[in-house]
């Protein structure tokens, strides 16, 4: 077992993993940039080592400042988290060539995986079901017309590097297609430095159901069963629940075992969750996989009991696996607590916590990095903590949501907490009605 892991990350999930360290008996090191000093994850690490400014690219994102504090430390292994490096194949080659164990997949893995197009093709040989779309990437508006007309629209233009909903454009007919198409491609440059373009049949009205696995070294791959990460706004999740109040019996054994078989394609190695979209008539296609922990881990925590950082760690140690399969023994829910003026088009809203009182209470869990006095710094995501209920049925759950939500107080900024409280109460949402869609005509008035 390592005995110093170094958490290439902040804020939330940076203070979730120096938790199971501390649990396991090992020592931990925050990495933080100057904005970042107050924040809670740099307060309970064993060492605390400042990297740089408040700019990403020259603290989180700066590789050789990051290995600076490994040596300087001596940690044995990473933990990127999530965000920033997590899914930096780069970052993890580096990670091997100085003999520090990254805690996560391997680099050929998460290539394979980070590129679309690969990450499609690697799929269809598998078996793994899916969406229709264009074999390989799309050299211009000519041929993306071609492509779009033999599988008919509407169809979705995405970017091969993208991710988080940038890069993308839904297209109805040819006459929208070039516009769309030059948008699509100037964000995707933008954002990624890379504007490949590939495109997919449009999915109407789809859930978003993802399937959490582990694979160990030795080879064996397991689910823990799914998330419905439908509630949605411009691709970014809002809410995540499990089990998913679409899923069947069949539906999830089926889709469990192409989540397996889409992992056991690239040999992979730790946590990583299988994305599908699921049509209205249960049929599921595979969208992308994850290579790293996902911000709704503590969904899945809760409805199968296990540590899943734990897991991950003892996982990239070269422990076997010793579960098996797992299902859902209770109902879970995460709402996303962003520092966002909801009723101001979701604007960033960073400054000081003046007050702080999170919920508590049974089956009640609030993951966060803030507090009374703490100043949201306005140079990273605005997510400030994550609030999950745990129930033994979908309507007790959200009664308990409910409750929480109306005892959740941050006072000095504005936050999302007023949405949520919305939506738990709204009939569609409560009766499952709802997919990725649901939140376009959702309005917040005060």
């Amino acid at each position: 077992m390592f005995s110093k892991i170094l958490i290439a990350n902040r804020g939330e999930i940076a203070l979730r993993v120096i938790r199971t360290c501390r649990e396991m008996g090992i020592k931990t090191v925050a990495v933080y940039s100057t904005a970042d000093r107050e924040s809670l994850h740099v307060r309970f690490a064993d060492e605390a080592v400042c990297i740089g400014p408040p700019q990403s690219s020259e603290s989180y994102l700066s590789v050789p400042r990051i290995m600076a504090a490994v040596e300087i430390t001596n940690a044995d292994a990473i933990h990127p988290g999530y965000g920033f490096l997590a899914e930096n194949a780069d970052f993890a080659e580096v990670c091997a060539e100085y003999g520090i164990k990254f805690i996560g997949p391997k680099p050929n893995q998460i290539r394979k995986m980070g590129d679309k197009i690969t990450a499609k093709e690697t799929m269809i040989a598998s078996g793994v079901p899916v969406i229709p779309g264009s074999e390989g990437l799309i050299q211009d508006t000519d041929e993306g017309k071609l492509v779009s007309a033999s599988i008919g629209y509407p169809v979705i233009i995405k970017a091969t590097a993208g991710g988080g909903g940038k890069g993308m454009r839904v297209i109805w007919s040819d006459k929208d297609f070039d516009s769309a198409w030059d948008a699509a491609r100037k964000e995707a440059k933008a954002s990624f430095g890379n504007d490949g373009m590939y495109i997919e049949k449009y999915i109407e009205d789809p859930r978003h159901i993802e399937f959490q696995i582990i694979g160990d070294q030795f080879g064996k791959v397991i689910h823990l069963s799914e998330r419905d990460c439908s509630i949605q706004r411009r691709h970014q999740k809002l809410v995540e629940e499990s089990p998913s109040p679409f899923m069947t019996d069949a539906l999830r054994e089926a889709m469990g075992n192409a989540a397996i078989k889409a992992a056991e394609a690239i040999s992979y190695e730790g946590v990583g969750t299988i994305e599908f979209l699921v049509d209205k008539y249960r049929n599921f296609y595979f969208m992308e996989m994850n290579t790293r922990i996902q911000v709704e881990h503590p969904v899945t925590e809760e409805v199968i009991d296990h540590d899943l950082i734990k897991e991950q760690i003892r996982v990239a140690a070269g422990y076997p696996l010793t579960m098996e399969n797992q299902y859902p023994r209770a109902h879970a829910m995460e709402c996303r607590i962003n520092a966002e003026d909801v009723y101001n088009n979701f604007r960033p809203s960073p400054g000081r916590i003046s007050s702080f009182h999170s919920s508590k209470g049974h089956g009640v869990r609030v993951d966060t990095h803030v507090y009374a006095g703490y100043g949201i710094p306005p140079y990273y995501d605005s997510m400030i903590a994550k609030l999950i209920c745990r129930a033994h049925t979908r309507e007790e759950c959200i009664l308990k949501m409910e409750r929480a939500l109306d005892e959740f107080i941050i006072e000095g900024i504005k936050t999302t907490v007023p949405f949520h409280q919305k939506l738990m109460k709204n009939e569609d949402f409560r009766s499952g009605n709802f997919h990725t869609g649901f939140l376009n005509d959702f309005k917040m008035t005060e």
